[in-house]
């Protein structure tokens, strides 16, 4: 059995969502950037991130799979779901935001960005709320980052342990009961 303990509630969370908003939208005034959210974790962020950004965008969503069951990576990313927003469209080369909850292991945004920069966007960045630095693999350039969390299995907003937890409001850690 498992208990879970609050590591940041939602609180600091909409705040800090907020602050990430006010960021992005001074660096994509007049950009109308493509915003592409890794599914399934970060919909409850990107979706709460978009009400507040109040600019002109697109949106897309991209599924990539590396954890299975369980909590362990297993290192090789697949691309259940890929973009179907066009990097060079109508409004010319498009200016590519990726939304991702937690940045890991480093190997699945890796993956996606390696990916999407093949495709020449006018500029590509990165925007996480969660970031786990001390589990990273492979360097990673974060552009906008909302909290560094300690190397622990962490669900809620979002985030899921075999599909469940993802409806907590708060971002919380897993602890082993006796």
């Amino acid at each position: 059995m498992s208990k879970l303990r609050i590591l940041i509630p939602k609180e600091e969370i909409e705040r800090k969502v907020a602050e990430l908003a006010d960021e992005i939208r001074r660096d994509y005034q007049d950009k109308h950037p493509l915003l592409i959210g890794i599914l399934k974790g970060s919909f409850v962020f990107m979706s709460d991130l978009i009400r507040k950004l109040n600019i002109p965008l697109e949106i897309d969503f991209v599924r990539l799979a590396s954890y299975g069951a369980g909590t362990e990576t297993s290192g090789t990313i697949k691309q259940v779901h890929g973009v179907k927003t066009p990097i060079k469209g109508r409004l010319g080369d498009r200016h590519v935001l990726v939304i991702e909850d937690i940045v890991d292991t480093g190997l699945t945004v890796r993956f996606f960005l390696d990916y999407l920069g093949r495709r020449k966007p006018a500029s590509l960045k990165l925007c996480t709320l969660f970031d786990k630095p001390s589990r990273r693999m492979t360097e990673v350039p974060i552009d906008y980052v909302g909290f560094t969390v300690p190397d622990t299995f962490v669900v809620g907003y979002g985030l899921d342990l075999n599909e469940e937890f993802r409806h907590l409001p708060d971002l919380c850690v897993l602890e082993d009961q006796e």
